[in-house]
């Protein structure tokens, strides 16, 4: 079924169907959604679901269906309004029937870049908001006042200035301040999700600072808001504070890989200098201890994925002592330790690289380096040898290997 096909049966049904959300913002972008999603109106959930049989219907709170158009499964929701009766994510009141209109529907959505639909049959381009305006001169701007009712979108807000490089306009960031609240008391989850999307963008230091500009740094994420100030050594760190300079980091590092375990392992790396003393600056002496006891805390706080805290764990302990190894027998233990990781040879170094200006030839051989130390296990090691003294020769035969390299 194509969406035109689709929109006919639904005007059939004295109903409308609409494109709503992301792709028609990317249309006026310029970019090819990669999902869509459609609204109806004037139509009973009864008869859309006897008119479309073999779609599969979610949703706790009002239904969306999904159905197969265009040889893609795409949502399709009801038009809505919501009213907030309490705090949080769930503390809306949602109604939908027939006699909601689009406008009413688009109303209450966050930002007006979003809130924009186009009619399938006629083409038209219905905007009450000013979306497309919005989108032409790189705004993000609040739909209204209920921008507030869930705070989660001041983080959405800082998120989608991040993933198009748009600017939040300045009521919208005093709406965002407003949130920081009722959202120090959202579930993590939430909170973690879209930092999860906001790691994912193409510049996605513009997230923190948009959350700084709101004063929901401090609030959302306190261990990366206790970088300000942490001056640092100017020959090493010309950017400036420990603020600065991970944001740089970060940035650097997303332009050359797409893993956000990986960026998030950036963002982490100097997280530690958060809680040097002031009067050690502008050294950062022991950071990296500081930074894994920082790092616990922040996962006792909001649970990060095992694989990413496992990642930041080991970048944090190794940032400053992976470039400076000359001792085979450790640059053998630091490379097989990290063969045994999620984070990829490549990952690590693209973190080394960013922080350090370079890489030291080890790390630039470090996958070759890798497999040819592989090659050499316990079926390798002479007879008479039993318990420990096996795992001491491989150690010792590997390093012999690293050595006859000659990388350095």
């Amino acid at each position: 079924m194509t969406e035109f096909d689709f929109a006919k049966k639904i005007r059939g049904l004295c109903g409308t169907a609409y494109l709503v959300g992301g792709a028609v913002r990317d249309k006026f972008r310029g970019v090819v959604a990669h999902d869509k999603d459609y609204c109806v109106t004037g139509v009973e959930e009864k008869i859309f679901a006897e008119t479309f049989p073999n779609a599969s219907k979610f949703g706790k709170s009002f239904p969306v269906y999904s159905v197969e158009i265009d040889g893609k499964f795409c949502e399709v929701a009801f038009a809505r309004t919501e009213k907030k009766i309490g705090a949080g994510y769930r503390g809306f009141e949602v109604s939908f029937s027939p006699d909601v209109t689009i406008e009413q529907d688009l109303f209450r959505r966050d930002t007006t870049i979003n809130a924009m639909a186009i009619e399938i049959l006629s083409g038209s381009l219905v905007d009450p908001f000013g979306g497309r305006e919005d989108v032409l001169n790189k705004k993000i701007r609040a739909v209204s006042k209920h921008f507030t009712d869930d705070p989660v979108r001041a983080l959405r807000a800082a998120r989608q200035a991040a993933q198009f490089n748009f600017e939040i306009c300045d009521s919208t960031i005093e709406a965002m301040k407003l949130c920081g609240e009722e959202l120090s008391r959202e579930p993590t989850e939430r909170i973690f999700d879209e930092l999860e999307t906001a790691l994912k963008t193409d510049k996605p230091s513009i997230f923190f600072r948009s959350l700084e500009r709101a004063d929901l740094l401090e609030i959302i994420f306190p261990e990366i808001f206790q970088l300000h100030g942490k001056i640092q050594p100017t020959h090493f760190h010309p950017e400036g504070d420990a603020y600065e300079h991970t944001l740089k980091i970060l940035d650097d590092v997303a332009a050359v890989n797409q893993k956000p375990m990986v960026r998030f392992a950036a963002l982490m790396h100097d997280i530690g200098k958060g809680t040097t003393p002031p009067e050690m600056l502008p050294h950062h002496y022991k950071h990296e201890r500081r930074g894994l006891e920082v790092l616990s805390k922040m996962n006792r706080r909001m649970t990060l994925p095992n694989e990413w805290k496992k990642s930041a764990a080991f970048v944090i302990r190794e940032h400053m002592r992976a470039p400076r190894l000359e001792k085979p027998g450790k640059i053998v233990d630091l490379l097989l330790r990290l063969n045994g990781l999620k984070l990829g040879v490549k990952d690590f170094c693209d973190i080394i690289r960013a922080d350090n200006h370079g890489l030291p030839p080890y790390l630039e051989h470090a996958q070759k380096i890798i497999d040819e130390l592989l090659k050499i296990g316990g079926k390798d090691a002479p007879p008479e040898l039993v318990g420990s003294q096996v795992g001491q020769w491989i150690h010792a035969a590997r390093t012999r290997r690293f050595t006859e390299m000659k990388i350095f």
